[in-house]
């Protein structure tokens, strides 16, 4: 695929519908070519394996076979970038759809989706040509090598940990925390880029499927020992000083805004209170968003982690924190939990910024 060539799309929904507006809106942009369309999981497992595909668009529900079975077959057989686009209802199964390698979500329009409909094109299509940075390996080798679980005590981890990331964040999120078994330590602040409505189910999968108390951030909250606070999804999430406390303070996203959650937000906001009890960690994602707010942190006396691109599924929010100068340690997913709860020897980033 070169960069001047479209993006070849298999599109996959068993209603009719939901192809029809799917293809409408990826045919808009001359950059993405629909290669084909298919109304099961059989057929689109057939075709998937024998057509030239860069992407595809995933409904899970789907009758023969349904989404979870084509996404472990597909993966296996011939790894490709699978985006899910799912309606709200389907919350839970698109965080499955993810820890089995889909990269990323929208959702799904409806027959009543009129008035959102240029929100909805403007999600997809930016979301399918983002697949241009990504690496599909990066996903393979991330379900293969799973972060270990940390052991013992910490002794000089953070006291804050501001966590962001875009693409491919949600299971890399999901595999970071479900590494982390000594939880008493940190408080954790995440700002994942995701659409209103999915914040709260995700952070939800989190509290069951990790040690960790977590939820959506609301006004006032506190950041405590072993609990995980997410940003809600289209507002931004940023840190106040209230009534002697640091609490969270939850706002609207601006029409301007590049980016809602704003990562850059929540770390710069985070460094003016927390200083050097700070750890900001930079995840998978296009863009610069969190480099800013890295090198706040830094400047702030805190540290600052990128994820390597050994296992970024899209490498371009840490590279470009590193290529600013934020980044204390470049390190594999599998490898940041044990830097979280036992410190980490501060690599330096010169190296990385000069091969960038």
């Amino acid at each position: 695929m070169s960069e001047k060539s479209p993006l070849r799309v298999l599109v996959i929904d068993d209603s009719a519908y939901s192809r029809r507006m799917i293809v409408s809106l990826l045919e808009r942009s001359p950059l993405i070519e629909v290669a084909d369309v298919a109304r099961d999981g059989e057929e689109a497992l057939r075709k998937a394996l024998t057509l030239k595909i860069d992407l595809i668009t995933l409904d899970l529900e789907m009758p023969r076979m349904d989404g979870f079975t084509f996404l472990r077959m597909l993966m296996a057989q011939k790894p490709t970038p699978v985006l899910v686009v799912s309606g709200l209802g389907g919350r839970e199964d698109v965080w499955k759809a993810l820890e089995l390698g889909a990269v990323d979500f929208v959702t799904k329009p409806t027959r009543r989706a009129a008035p959102e409909l240029a929100t909805i094109e403007a999600e997809l299509v930016r979301k399918v040509l983002a697949s241009r940075e990504l690496r599909i390996d990066r996903v393979r080798e991330r379900l293969r090598h799973a972060p270990e679980p940390t052991a013992g005590p910490a002794r000089s981890a953070p006291r804050v940990v501001v966590v962001g990331a875009s693409t491919g964040g949600p299971a890399a999120l999901l595999q970071l925390f479900g590494a982390i078994t000594d939880t008493g330590n940190c408080a954790f602040l995440v700002a994942q880029h995701m659409p209103e409505g999915f914040t709260r189910s995700f952070a939800e999968r989190l509290a069951r499927t990790t040690a960790f108390e977590a939820r959506e951030a609301e006004n006032g909250d506190t950041p405590a020992l072993g609990t995980i606070l997410i940003a809600p999804g289209g507002r931004h999430f940023a840190l106040e000083a209230s009534g002697g406390r640091v609490v969270a303070r939850i706002s609207e996203a601006e029409p301007a805004d590049r980016f809602a959650p704003s990562i850059d937000r929540l770390f710069i906001s985070a460094a003016k209170h927390y200083g050097p009890d700070l750890l900001a960690v930079v995840l998978t994602g296009m863009g610069d968003d969190g480099a800013s707010g890295a090198l706040t942190v830094k400047r702030a006396g805190g540290n600052v982690i990128a994820e390597s691109e050994e296992t970024a599924v899209i490498y371009g929010m840490p590279r470009q924190a590193v290529r600013v100068g934020a980044v204390d340690a470049v390190l594999p997913l599998y490898a940041i939990p044990n830097a979280i709860q036992n410190g980490f020897a501060r690599e330096s980033a010169k190296r990385e910024r000069t091969e960038s």
